[in-house]
């Protein structure tokens, strides 16, 4: 880091230096004068280092120190010294050390931040977003990007060791019809046509298989033009990949080794593999969720067959029409929950469709509950077994579609989970959930839709289902889930043309409108395609769990806000009348 400005980094200051003259150059993080003395903590990425200017270094050197106020930039010279004992500062990695200055340049003066520029401000967001800028040069935000950086070296290593090789693939790609909105861009030389920037380089990836690169791999920018939540924004990055002559029994161990690699170098955790496998029926069925945390218990069970005859109808006629009737017990939460707390979870239930919430409440060896009086002994004592009740647990019933139930149950889980504080501990608990079904069906458009991608295999022996019983079709996908977090999904690819066709027009796809779309695609499958298969990850929330962060927009460099904006730079922005008629593109008034 050796320039004309500076011979090391503040926080690269060791006890090895002292009596060493170094050069130094940063922000002013404060400044202290103490009349015969000014301190000041002299901050870079790397951390900070306490300067002093003493009076007796000279009038002129004293003079400008006066005048440094908090960011301006400066350039020192000076002398490393021990710290007398009492002046340590235990809160700063080189608190045990100062730098006696004697050559001092003020290299940009600064006008005072409209925040403040530490990790404990607590400046609301559009103000941070605003003056982003500022707001990076907190030392945990910039840890971030650090972070980031390594994690992507870490990745570039371990693939390339793997036999991986890093192929870019455009920006500028065909609009696709299936999955999220693309951001289109116009094209000025085709006019009336566009481009639409890759929600993934899905389609690329597979025909550099059918190239024979055989181990691709890129940290690539993807786009969805979708509606923001807290984990996701319009642009975003993944690690992606693909393998040729694999399945996934060769492609999961390899992902297991590149995720040990990186908690081991940024975190200093070594993760047992192999890592534990759920099929996604069972996942559902267990913890209402295809991406379950498993650091808790409070798993789902079914109740069906004990209250199929009830006298109680809801739960009775759930189960007459095909539905189910599941519990959770949430243990010791009796004397947790309030009834005005229980309403609002009957309340948060229904949000997931759920018709309604029953409880029951375990308390030293009696039970209460709205519905004891509507079913039997029988059944209360045979509900209360299966669960494994105690006194002071509460037990909460969803009956309805088991879909329905298992989603309900699977939110509330988490809910409760939050409510009662559990003590999750600092472990990750990871998973691979396996497969999936292959398609769901949209009943507003009245046809299937891919789970996954139109580009995944379905499982060999679930292939001749294809026409005859879609729905029952499982997909050979796999998807790597942590603590309740999708970091990862994955598939083995279609690889025939035929069965490629197939699956489109299982998606209600004409064989015109398949080949319109993707003939690119059906075209290359004629001419030797490797089974193939890869996966991708979600950069931004692996760099979230490393670094415990529950916002994506905190661990990207310069991310939007809810409504795609950048409050910094002000985009979106108008066009400029020239441009639009460059492009051949005319706005109406909104």
């Amino acid at each position: 880091m050796q320039t004309h400005f500076r011979s090391t980094m503040c926080g690269n200051i060791t006890p090895q230096d002292v009596e060493k003259r170094v050069k130094l150059a940063g922000w002013v993080d404060t400044r202290r004068d103490l009349g015969g003395v000014i301190f000041i903590d002299l901050r870079d990425r790397s951390g900070k280092i306490q300067l002093v200017i003493n009076e007796e270094s000279g009038e002129d050197l004293f003079k400008e120190g006066e005048k440094i106020r908090n960011e301006f930039v400066l350039s020192v010279q000076g002398t490393v010294v021990k710290r007398a004992e009492e002046n340590i500062n235990p809160k700063m990695a080189t608190g045990e050390l100062e730098v006696i200055v004697d050559t001092l340049t003020i290299l940009d003066t600064a006008h005072t931040p409209p925040i403040y520029i530490e990790d404990t401000d607590h400046a609301n967001e559009t103000a941070r977003l605003k003056y982003r800028y500022l707001d990076l040069r907190k030392p945990r935000n910039q840890q971030v990007l650090m972070t980031r950086a390594k994690t992507a070296s870490i990745v570039r290593k371990y693939l390339e060791k793997n036999g991986f090789c890093e192929i870019e693939t455009p920006m500028l790609a065909k609009p696709t019809p299936e999955g999220a909105r693309d951001f289109l861009v116009p094209s000025r030389v085709q006019k009336g046509k566009f481009f639409g920037l890759p929600q993934s380089p899905q389609l690329f990836k597979q025909i550099l298989m059918v190239a024979g690169m055989d181990r691709y791999y890129q940290i690539v920018k993807c786009f969805r033009d979708e509606d923001l939540r807290q984990d996701r924004q319009p642009e975003f990055t993944q690690i992606d990949m693909e393998m040729s002559f694999v399945t996934k029994e060769d492609i999961i161990p390899i992902m297991e080794g590149m995720l040990s690699e990186i908690f081991k170098e940024i975190k200093g955790i070594e993760l047992e593999t192999p890592f534990q496998r759920m099929t996604y029926q069972e996942a559902m069925a267990r913890y209402g969720s295809d991406k379950p945390d498993l650091r808790f218990d409070m798993e789902l069970v079914d109740l069906s067959d004990i209250v199929e005859n009830s006298d109680f109808n809801v739960f009775a006629s759930a189960v007459s029409k095909g539905g189910k009737v599941r519990a959770i017990n949430a243990k010791g939460a009796q004397g947790q929950l309030s009834n005005r707390a229980l309403k609002k979870l009957e309340s948060f239930a229904k949000i997931y469709k759920a018709k309604g919430l029953a409880w029951i409440d375990v308390t030293d060896g009696e039970t209460k509950s709205p519905i004891l009086k509507f079913i039997s002994e029988e059944e209360k004592t045979a509900i209360i077994e299966r669960m494994s009740a105690e006194s002071g647990d509460l037990i909460f019933i969803v009956a309805d579609t088991d879909e329905i139930v298992c989603t309900a149950l699977g939110q509330l889980r988490l809910e409760l989970a939050d409510q009662l504080e559990l003590d999750l501990g600092d472990d990750f608990k990871f998973l691979w959930v396996v497969d999936f079904p292959l398609l769901e069906y949209d009943k507003e458009s009245g046809r299937f839709t891919a789970m996954h991608h139109p580009f995944t295999s379905p499982l060999e022996k679930d292939l001749p289902l294809l026409e005859t019983d879609p729905k029952a079709v499982h997909a050979d996908a796999y998807d790597v889930v942590v603590n309740g977090v999708e970091l990862g999904g994955g598939s083995i690819r279609i690889h025939n043309q035929d069965i490629q066709e197939r699956m489109f027009k299982a998606l209600g796809f004409s064989t015109e409108s398949a080949w319109n779309q993707f003939g690119f695609l059906l075209e290359a499958l004629k001419y030797g395609t490797p089974p193939h298969g890869g996966i991708a990850f979600g950069f931004d929330r692996l760099i979230m769990m490393l670094m415990g962060i529950d916002n994506i927009r905190d661990v990207i460099a310069f991310p939007k806000t809810q409504n795609h904006s950048c409050l910094m730079s002000d985009a979106p922005a108008n066009a400029e009348l020239d441009q639009l008629i460059d492009l051949g593109i005319s706005i109406d008034e909104i």
